[in-house]
């Protein structure tokens, strides 16, 4: 264990036993704690010792004066001011509270840095999530050594969680909406500063979520999802359809692709684990989308404990419409300026390559917010055990919904001294959350008849 983990605050929520799979659902008493000393998520809900990090309030419910709906979300933070500014020159003296993938990131590019802002626990969601999480809480179960998971819907599965996976499980079934859409841009500038935007559209039904849903009707399913590419001209046509599983190894997820130039719908196993991701210049794989997706199976995940670090969050300025994207997207690294860094309590999760199986990540570290479930940063590991590419997820509160989800996502790699932006849309339109769709509109044969049109 690295030499900085000794300071982590282990055991916060009473952890038995790191890195274990618990199979049992939470004590009555466990439960209890959710909305009291805990959150209704099960973050503690308390201020850290010296008050850098407030007490969670409810977080952000409703939106603040200004907003307009169907328009680019309006920054209720906007008049905080930096309180510090981390450089490769004066790193050390935050070292306590960085993560290594920043670290290395601080080291490498003497013009990156981090501005950090006051911190601001904007976490929320429905009422009803945090009932069905005070509900899942009391039955969920892990199964088949942690790689699905049963007697759970609509909330968070694992509110006080006792081992890594269950952290991750949290993630998979975090809220982000019923039902979305959204219109995003993605890039992967050279060395030089070069780029050329690949846009999407995309949908997702979280079935898991949707409101009358039961266990039954689930059949083993979390959510649809659907990306065709718009552009450039020469990869739009293309359209990926997603089935996620609740149980990947029982039930692996169905994927397919339409493919224009065929004018065919083909399956598409390919689209999972370490397979590159969709016109991402194989710059990241295709279970780093949403910073993790799919199966756990072929990692060992262990649950480290908690602790305080800086990471992106409350990141409005990055979704500005006042914002080009050749504003945001420069050589080596986004532009600093228009990123926010805050210190918030994380949970830290280790995954590592099970023996026999194949990933060209052989370790992860996730840091995972006890707000909201959402992972904000990832360190990436090669089979030399080298960092090798750091993952960070801008999150935000949609505060229409309210769900935290991110801005976008940044995948650098230390390596190529590339990165990889994923999900801006400051010159799109704005995610669409009240979108009407029924099953029948991700079906193989939707695929078809959208290929055609």
């Amino acid at each position: 264990m690295r030499t900085h983990s000794l300071k982590f605050l282990f055991c916060v929520l009473g952890i038995a036993a790191l890195g274990a799979i618990a199979e049992a659902a939470l004590s009555p008493d466990e439960v209890a704690r959710l909305g009291k000393d805990l959150t209704p998520l099960g973050g503690l809900k308390a201020a850290n010792a010296d008050g850098t990090i407030p007490a969670w309030d409810g977080g952000l419910t409703k939106p603040p004066a200004g907003y307009q709906p169907g328009k680019h979300y309006v920054d209720p933070y906007a008049a905080d001011k930096i309180v510090a500014t981390i450089t490769g020159e004066n790193a050390a003296r935050y070292a306590e509270r960085l993560s290594e993938g920043h670290k290395a990131m601080l080291a490498a590019y003497g013009s990156f840095k981090m501005n950090v802002y006051p911190t601001r626990r904007s976490a929320s969601v429905p009422q009803r999530i945090y009932d069905a999480t005070h509900k899942s809480g009391a039955t969920a179960q892990l199964g088949d050594g942690g790689n699905g998971v049963s007697d759970t819907l609509g909330g968070i599965p694992f509110p006080l969680p006792k081992s890594g996976v269950e952290v991750i499980w949290n993630h998979l079934l975090r809220y982000r909406g019923d039902i979305a859409s959204r219109r995003v841009a993605q890039a992967a500038p050279t060395r030089g500063g070069d780029f050329t935007l690949v846009e999407f559209d995309e949908e997702t039904m979280f079935l898991y979520h949707l409101p009358g849903m039961t266990e039954g009707a689930l059949h083993n399913r979390i959510l649809f999802f659907k990306q065709a590419v718009t552009s450039p001209a020469r990869l739009a046509g293309g359209i990926l359809l997603v089935h996620e599983s609740l149980n990947q190894v029982q039930q692996p997820r169905d994927a397919w692709l339409y493919n224009p130039g065929q004018r065919r719908v083909r399956r598409a196993p390919q689209v999972a684990y370490d397979n590159p991701g969709t016109a991402a210049d194989n710059m990241r794989t295709s279970d780093q989308l949403d910073m993790f997706n799919g199966a756990p199976d072929r990692y060992d995940w262990a649950l480290v404990g908690k602790r305080e670090i800086y990471v992106p969050y409350n990141s409005y300025r990055l979704q500005s419409p006042e914002l080009k994207y050749k504003d945001i997207l420069k050589p080596l690294h986004v532009n600093p300026d228009v990123l926010r860094y805050e210190l918030h309590r994380v949970w830290v999760v280790e995954a590592t390559l099970k023996a026999g199986e194949r990933h060209i990540y052989k370790r992860r570290t996730f840091y995972v917010d006890e707000d909201s479930w959402q992972i904000l940063l990832v360190d990436q590991y090669d089979n030399r055990d080298q960092l090798w590419r750091v993952s960070e997820g801008h999150a935000m509160n949609f505060y229409n919904v309210p769900t935290t989800w991110t801005s976008a996502e940044v995948h650098t790699d230390l390596q190529a001294g590339r990165y990889l932006v994923m999900g801006l849309y400051n010159e799109s339109t704005v995610h669409d959350f009240a979108l009407q769709r029924t099953e029948s509109d991700f079906t193989p044969d939707s695929l078809r008849r959208e290929g055609v049109r």
